[in-house]
């Protein structure tokens, strides 16, 4: 029997999976909300199908035209840099529309399917659902909660045997965010280092040791196809680090922290005032 998955598209990142879940003898529906965006995928003979995870009535249309499922991931997602003190409370309310409350509104769609077939939930949390990353708390606060959620959907579903799989993924070549330009607006407290905090913001200094897509699609998949299914998956440039990492003294994260993101710098400039 052909095990079917269901993915949200997103970005490079959705397309790299839907390719080695079809690899490996899926049956794939690959959403979005413009087809086109994904006709390289549909070249392969991978399934394509419309989906605005925003829209309760896009979900329940895409819902209705799978007739059975084993897998579904949760994937979509968007970027928001902002020191706390400066974030737009209404875009960080639009975030957390996208990174939270869209993947309950499709997972509470689509669990009657997963039900059924005793599926697996997986959903994109990434490495920020456990870093204190200065600058990212909007980012990181949602896919903190989306961890949470997961974690003890996990529990709840356990009596159906529906398995629940929080995908904390590392550094990969994703396009996600590419385009954005975070700048501090006029007035704000970290305009004392503005060049070294809008670098941060822009996450340029993550990218190195980034994967590649396919590479780290590959191992994830492979992880979501084992009999005994993990349930947190760590993949990606510095993950396995990172899962160490956060079982030591938090002074620790803190520093090192500080020094990726500029807050040193910052201190300086203001020890440098008084």
């Amino acid at each position: 029997m052909t095990h079917r998955c269901c993915l949200k598209y997103t970005d490079n990142l959705g397309a790299a999976l839907a390719i080695a879940f079809h690899k490996a003898g899926l049956h794939v529906y690959a959403t979005a909300r413009n087809l086109a965006k994904m006709s390289n995928l549909a070249s392969l003979g991978i399934q394509i199908l419309t989906l605005d995870v925003l829209s309760e009535t896009s979900i329940t249309l895409c819902a209705s035209q799978i007739p059975s499922l084993d897998i579904l991931v949760n994937n979509a997602g968007a970027m928001y840099a902002s020191p706390i003190s400066d974030i737009s409370i209404p875009k960080a309310k639009e975030l957390f529309d996208l990174n939270v409350w869209s993947y309950l509104a499709v997972t509470q769609a689509f669990l009657p399917l997963l039900v059924k077939t005793r599926g697996t939930i997986a959903n994109h949390t990434s490495l920020a659902s456990v870093l204190s990353l200065p600058w990212q708390a909007t980012y990181n606060a949602s896919k903190a909660a989306m961890a949470m959620y997961s974690d003890i959907l996990r529990l709840e579903l356990a009596p159906f045997g529906v398995k629940v799989v929080d995908m904390k993924s590392g550094l990969a070549n994703a396009n996600m965010g590419k385009g954005n330009v975070w700048e501090l607006p006029k007035g704000s407290l970290y305009e004392i280092a503005k060049e070294r905090v809008e670098r941060a913001m822009s996450g340029v200094d993550f990218k190195k040791g980034a994967v590649p897509s396919d590479q780290w699609a590959s191992y994830v998949v492979g992880d979501l196809l084992r009999q005994n299914t993990p349930k947190v998956v760590w993949r990606g440039g510095s993950a396995y680090l990172v899962s160490w990492l956060v079982m030591l003294p938090s002074w620790v994260m803190d520093r090192m922290m500080m020094k990726t993101t500029g807050l040193d710098v910052v201190i300086k400039a203001v020890a440098g005032q008084k």
